[in-house]
């Protein structure tokens, strides 16, 4: 079975039975996951990755300080970028219940991940991950397609001129070099809520931490390196931890079909329908913090990472019961699939020189 993508042509999903489907199908999936546990908490899990990532920080810091005046220390500014995300993960996991037993736990935690070891603020994430969640792809209400430097959709991709409407012709191709400033994106962001007037919970606590964060990190570049160095160290460290980020979320739903803004769906056909996992094994659940697995993530978004693999099973399984449209695609083949749509929607980005009789008849 096939879907179009908004126009980009078919995608390979699950062959599905036909079988009629409705909102109570559901239920009957909850109930066989929680039936086999897979709901259930798993803080060994948890505490070890906790600990593991925690000692690798140390080692980073102990290499910092060691390597002194040394251009290796590139070296570990790429590899603090690859941790940094890691504990992003993490909070993530924090932000959706899926560590701890109790919300208010799970927040303390998150906060500190996500504000004092990775920088950007929590109250931010949550606001705009929240919203996400409830609407995936839908037009006007998911805050990942709204228009920030990259267009995800065609009719902002339309109102683009200038230099901007060059860059969006070409958003595709410059894709990943763009994520490079994906890093300063995030903490800019985070910090602009912070500082302005709307009401934030946690607004004090996380500006706290966020200058302590920031003094510890700046004052060590800016004591231990040269000042060059130091940029570069700084340069290096958000443009990886932006390029893993990005790279981690892009592949989920970029390039799955659209909801329209007043369209009805039911909680599973919507969630399943607007969601990309990524084939692979172990590895793929470690590389991305659980993040391949998107389509069990939105279904079930406070299931704990050891279980997904599971759950994804039994979830292709009853989507193939009742027709429903699962997609799934490798590394390699998500990123391309995002590429070509990010292409597609460029090309709505007109170009101000073009001649209008020659516009008519280009292929689009």
């Amino acid at each position: 079975m096939t879907i179009a993508l908004d126009g980009l042509g078919p995608v390979r999903t699950t062959k599905a039975s036909g079988a009629a489907r409705g909102p109570s199908t559901f239920s009957s999936l909850r109930a066989s996951v929680q039936d086999r546990g897979l709901l259930n908490r798993t803080r060994t899990f948890y505490v070890l990755l906790c600990a593991g990532l925690g000692l690798a920080l140390v080692g980073l810091g102990v290499a910092f300080v060691l390597l002194g005046d040394s251009w290796w220390q590139l070296a570990v500014a790429g590899a603090l970028g690859i941790l940094l995300t890691q504990f992003a993960f993490l909070g993530h996991e924090a932000s959706h219940r899926q560590i701890l037993a109790s919300g208010p736990a799970n927040d303390r935690l998150g906060r500190v991940l996500a504000v004092g070891i990775v920088g950007i603020s929590y109250a931010w994430w949550m606001t705009k991950h929240t919203r996400h969640h409830a609407n995936p792809n839908r037009r006007g209400h998911d805050p990942d397609v709204e228009w920030d430097t990259v267009s995800f959709l065609p009719e902002d991709a339309a109102r683009q001129t200038g230099f901007l409407a060059a860059l969006t012709r070409r958003q595709g191709a410059l894709f990943f070099p763009l994520l490079t400033l994906e890093g300063a994106n995030l903490h800019f962001r985070g910090l602009q809520l912070l500082v302005s007037r709307e009401p934030v919970t946690g607004r004090w606590i996380e500006l706290g931490m966020m200058a302590a964060r920031w003094a510890l990190y700046l004052g060590a570049l800016f004591t231990m390196l040269p000042i060059g160095m130091a940029f570069a160290f700084l340069g290096v460290q958000l443009a990886v931890f932006g390029v893993y980020m990005g790279a981690s979320f892009a592949p989920n739903h970029k390039g799955m079909p659209l909801v329209g803004a007043d369209e009805r769906l039911d909680f599973l056909t919507k969630q399943v329908r607007t969601s990309r996992d990524i084939r692979g094994g172990w590895w793929a659940t470690a590389l991305f913090g659980g993040l391949n697995h998107q389509v069990v993530h939105h279904l079930f978004p406070s299931m704990p990472r050891p279980h997904l693999a599971k759950t994804r099973d039994l979830v292709r399984a009853h989507c193939k019961t009742h027709g429903i449209p699962y997609t799934e695609a490798n590394l390699v083949e998500s990123y391309a699939i995002v590429i070509r749509y990010l292409n597609e929607v460029g090309l709505q980005a007109r170009d101000p020189f073009d001649c209008p009789l020659v516009q008519r008849f280009r292929r689009r």
